[in-house]
């Protein structure tokens, strides 16, 4: 993977913020279980994944990380609270640098009309 692409999907101080969060995966004393991979390289993957739309199974070979590993990770991150506490951290620190006040942190949503409801 391109290292320009890798520190725009994921800089520095992004990167700063979600590294102490990860849960920790180790492998089995016996063998197997999850081989050790390049935690940023996973997470820059996953994120991807989730802004460009892409399907895992599509994911471009250039960021050294199989689909089915990221796709495991994120599954993995996703059951253990990675995002919400994530969330909580940057805005916590854009909070610390006057950036940002917690009221006006805005959800992204969408709305659409439901069937068969009333009008």
């Amino acid at each position: 993977m391109r290292v320009d692409l890798s520190r725009r999907l994921v800089p520095d101080e992004l990167w700063a913020l979600t590294a102490p969060l990860l849960p920790t995966f180790t492998s089995r004393p016996q063998g197997g279980g999850t081989a050790p991979v390049d935690e940023r390289a996973v997470f820059t993957a996953v994120v991807y994944v989730l802004t460009s739309g892409c399907a895992w199974r599509y994911l471009p070979e250039s960021f050294g990380v199989s689909p089915a590993t990221a796709h495991r990770r994120f599954t993995a991150w996703t059951e253990d609270g990675l995002w919400r506490r994530l969330h909580r951290a940057v805005l916590d620190e854009h909070g610390a640098r006057g950036e940002r006040e917690w009221p006006s942190a805005i959800v992204d949503a969408a709305s659409m009309r439901a069937k068969g409801g009333t009008r």
